[in-house]
C-alpha cells in the first residue's frame, strides 16, 4: 500500500463506476485488518501512529467508493473533470424546469400520498441518473458529461432531503 495511491489502487479495484459492493466491503475489511494499530503494538507508538493514519486513509477511501455519487464525482476528478458544484450550477433547461415543478409540488403537498408520490418520482429520476452517469463514465468515458450528471445527482439528493423535511413538517 502506498499513501499516494488513488482509492481504486488502494483497494485493488478497476477505475470504473460499476463496482460490486460485496467485493468492496470485503476488501475494506481486509485492508483494515492489515492496518489495524493493534497489529503494530509490539513495534511501538510510531508504528501505531502510522497504522492509524493508514486506517483513516482506508476509511476515507471506503466512504468515497461505497457511495455511488461520491464515487462518480471522484472518477470525474481523477480524469480532469472537476465537479465544481459551488461555482458551476449550469444545467439543461429541461432539468431546471423539472426541478421547479417538483418544488411547486412539494410546496403544495398536504399529505402522505402527495409526499410519497413525489418521493417515488425523485427516486426514479435518481436511479435513471445513476445509470446515465455509469454509462458516461464506464462506456463513453465522457468525463465532462459525467460531471454534469453528478451535479444533477447532487440537486436530486438535496431535493430528496427537502422532501424528508416536508414530511416531518406535516408530521408524517
Amino acid at each position: 500500500m502506498q499513501l499516494q495511491s488513488d482509492d481504486f489502487e488502494l483497494f485493488g479495484l478497476p477505475r470504473r463506476f460499476a463496482q460490486e459492493r460485496a467485493q468492496l466491503d470485503a476488501r475494506w475489511k481486509d485492508l483494515q485488518r492489515q492496518a489495524h494499530p493493534d497489529r503494530f503494538a509490539a513495534e511501538g507508538a510510531a508504528a501505531q501512529r502510522v497504522a492509524m493514519q493508514w486506517s483513516v486513509r482506508i476509511n476515507e477511501a471506503y466512504q468515497r467508493l461505497k457511495d455511488p455519487l461520491k464515487r462518480a464525482a471522484y472518477l470525474c476528478e481523477l480524469h480532469g473533470a472537476p465537479i465544481r458544484a459551488e461555482d458551476n450550477t449550469a444545467m439543461p433547461a429541461t432539468f431546471l424546469m423539472q426541478q421547479m415543478a417538483w418544488r411547486e409540488a412539494l410546496e403544495d403537498a398536504d399529505g402522505t400520498a402527495a409526499i410519497d408520490a413525489l418521493e417515488d418520482e425523485v427516486e426514479q429520476a435518481r436511479t435513471a441518473a445513476l445509470v446515465r452517469v455509469g454509462a458516461l463514465l464506464d462506456e463513453q468515458q465522457d468525463w465532462a458529461g459525467a460531471a454534469q450528471q453528478v451535479r444533477a445527482l447532487m440537486f436530486l439528493a438535496r431535493f430528496a432531503q427537502d422532501v424528508d423535511r416536508r414530511r416531518e413538517q406535516l408530521g408524517q
